[in-house]
């Protein structure tokens, strides 16, 4: 176990710096300034990571540029042709008319609150727990009668047993605090201890290689797992292991013999 956690430990540090974050999703929310340009920018990054990186920040940058680099200011001033300036837009399976009542969802939600940050807490403000915030996301995305159907798909939810990979990931961007310089920690409301670990399939490659996670299943209980694993070798913050465990599995040559 201490053997596992030095070498976890020590590839953690390696991929948790600055030089990580040029061809990673989360190089979109760095070319912004301000807590708002931040949260929508990387929320859209991170419902977007699937595929090529390479291909998932040039439709990032597209995004970003259809929005004349102003995501708030977009989101909250836009008008008519502004929105048509959208209409095209599409990556995998996420299109114009997705985009489109996301912008309106998150106008929405910053008319009503100072912070992206609500949508994931209770009407209370307070905080209970990653699933229940990631349920209630879902839930506020979706209630409103004009949604697009099609559009549901976009946001998972635990209460599907999904990975959640994507929001876990955002969460990870929005919450975590150190000094590196990679995750922003804009959020205080929701506690670094309490996120759990972003299950991509290189993640639960090298996870499963490492005995980390024991489940043939790949859903909401093998992430729960995976965290629970990882809070055995620093408890008040599991997902800093999230580099360690990415980096290893893109980069082969660092794969342990344990």
């Amino acid at each position: 176990m201490q053997e596992l956690k030095s070498f976890l430990d020590e590839k953690a540090d390696q991929y948790n710096r600055k030089s990580f974050i040029v061809n990673d999703p989360i190089a979109i929310p760095h070319r912004y300034a301000t807590d708002k340009d931040r949260e929508i920018s990387g929320l859209f990054a991170a419902l977007l990571a699937w595929g090529q990186r390479k291909t998932i920040l040039s439709k990032c940058n597209e995004l970003m540029h259809r929005m004349g680099d102003e995501p708030y200011r977009f989101v909250m001033e836009h008008g008519e042709e502004d929105l048509r300036g959208l209409l095209g837009f599409k990556h995998r399976t996420f299109n114009d008319t997705d985009l489109l009542y996301f912008i309106s969802f998150l106008k929405r939600q910053y008319q009503k609150h100072a912070s992206l940050e609500d949508a994931f807490l209770s009407d209370e403000g307070f905080f209970h727990s990653v699933e229940d915030s990631l349920v209630r996301f879902q839930e506020t995305f979706v209630n409103d009668p004009d949604m697009p159907q099609r559009t549901r798909k976009h946001v998972a939810s635990p209460a599907r047993n999904a990975t959640c990979k994507r929001l876990n990931m955002y969460l990870r961007w929005m919450v975590r605090s150190d000094e590196r310089g990679v995750d922003f920690g804009i959020w205080k409301r929701i506690p670094q201890r309490e996120l759990i670990c972003p299950l991509d399939l290189h993640v639960d490659r090298t996870a499963r290689a490492l005995g980390l996670i024991g489940r043939k299943q790949t859903d909401w209980k093998t992430a729960l797992q995976l965290t629970e694993s990882l809070r055995r070798f620093d408890r008040e913050d599991p997902v800093k292991y999230d580099y360690a465990l990415f980096g290893l599995s893109v980069n082969a040559d660092d794969f342990p013999t344990l």
